[in-house]
C-alpha cells in the first residue's frame, strides 16, 4: 500500500492509542466525517511498521472502490483470514467499517486470532459506544477523534499564535483538509457546506429514514444559534405549536439524538446536577 507523503502528526491522539498497540482490544476511532481518522490510521501504520519491520499490514478502505466486494461480515472475515501470516505479527486496519453489514460479527471472530491486532474507524451512529458495547462486549476501546484544536490548526497552517490566527480558526474551524485550500470565504465555505450536506443527508436522514428534513435543518440552525445555552425539547415543541406546527417533544429528542450520533452536535452535561435531581 502507498501512504500519503508529508503526514502532519497528531501526537495527542497517537500517545493515547500507543499503550494499546499489540493488545487484544480492538482500537475503534470514531468521529465526524473528514476530521482525520484515516490519517491517524496512516500514522499508526507508519509507527507500527517502524517498530516491527516484519509486521504484516492488512489495510482496507471501504471508501475505495477496490474493496467494493466486501459487503458482509463473511466477506470481511474471508478477506482478512486469507491474508494472515503465521510467521509475523498481523495488523488489521479498516477505514469506515460501518458500511459492512454485520461487521461486528466479523470483528468478534477476528479478535479471537492471537497474533492479530485490529484498528478500525467509523463515522456514524453504528460506531457509537452504545451499540458497540452490546455487540463487542468489552473487546474494544474507543477513541473519539475531533477536528483540529487551535494549537493543531496553527501547526497545520504554519501560523503564529495571534489574534488574526484565532479569528481564522473561529471562522473556518478545524477540518484538516482546509490546509489544502486557500483561506478565502467562498472557497472554505463551499467545502464546509458540502461536508455538512453529506453528514446531514447520509449519516442522519438516510440512516434514520427521516422525512421531515426541513424541520431537521431548522433545528440545526436553532442549535447553532444556542450553543452553550440550556434548552428543552418541550419548550421547542411548545413554541412550534404556537406557530401551528405540531411536532412532539419526543420527536425533537430523537432528532437531537440522531444529530449527536452523527457528531453534528455534542451534548454537554450540566455540572450542577446532584443527587436525585439527576432523575
Amino acid at each position: 500500500m502507498h501512504l500519503p507523503q508529508n503526514i502532519i502528526p497528531r501526537d495527542n491522539y497517537i500517545s493515547r492509542i500507543k499503550p494499546f498497540i499489540n493488545t487484544s482490544l480492538i482500537k475503534v476511532l470514531t468521529g465526524q466525517r473528514r476530521v482525520g481518522k484515516s490519517y491517524l490510521l496512516y500514522q499508526l501504520i507508519n509507527l507500527i511498521s517502524a517498530q516491527d519491520k516484519k509486521s504484516n499490514i492488512i489495510y482496507i478502505n471501504l471508501e475505495d472502490l477496490s474493496f467494493d466486494f466486501i459487503n458482509t461480515a463473511i466477506d470481511l472475515n474471508n478477506y482478512v483470514t486469507e491474508r494472515l501470516s503465521t510467521n509475523e505479527r498481523n495488523y488489521l486496519f479498516i477505514d469506515e467499517i460501518q458500511d459492512i453489514e454485520d461487521f461486528e460479527k466479523a470483528l468478534r471472530s477476528l479478535a479471537l486470532i492471537e497474533n492479530l491486532d485490529i484498528y478500525i474507524t467509523g463515522s456514524n451512529a453504528k460506531m457509537l459506544s452504545g451499540e458497540l458495547a452490546t455487540t463487542l462486549s468489552g473487546r474494544y476501546i474507543e477513541f473519539n477523534i475531533y477536528s483540529l484544536s487551535y494549537s493543531e490548526f496553527l501547526t497545520f497552517h504554519s501560523l503564529e499564535d495571534s489574534d488574526d490566527s484565532l479569528a481564522l480558526f473561529m471562522k473556518y474551524g478545524g477540518l484538516p483538509y482546509i490546509t489544502n485550500l486557500p483561506l478565502k470565504d467562498d472557497v472554505i465555505f463551499e467545502y464546509l457546506k458540502n461536508i455538512y450536506s453529506t453528514i446531514i443527508y447520509r449519516d442522519v436522514v438516510s440512516r434514520f429514514n427521516l422525512r421531515n428534513t426541513h424541520f431537521l435543518e431548522r433545528l440545526v440552525i436553532f442549535l447553532a444559534d444556542n450553543v452553550g445555552s440550556l434548552f428543552s425539547a418541550k419548550k421547542i415543541s411548545d413554541f412550534l405549536k404556537s406557530q401551528k406546527i405540531n411536532i412532539s417533544s419526543l420527536q425533537i429528542q430523537n432528532y437531537l439524538k440522531y444529530l449527536s450520533s452523527a457528531f453534528v452536535i455534542l451534548p454537554v452535561k450540566r455540572y450542577d446536577i446532584v443527587g436525585k435531581r439527576i432523575f
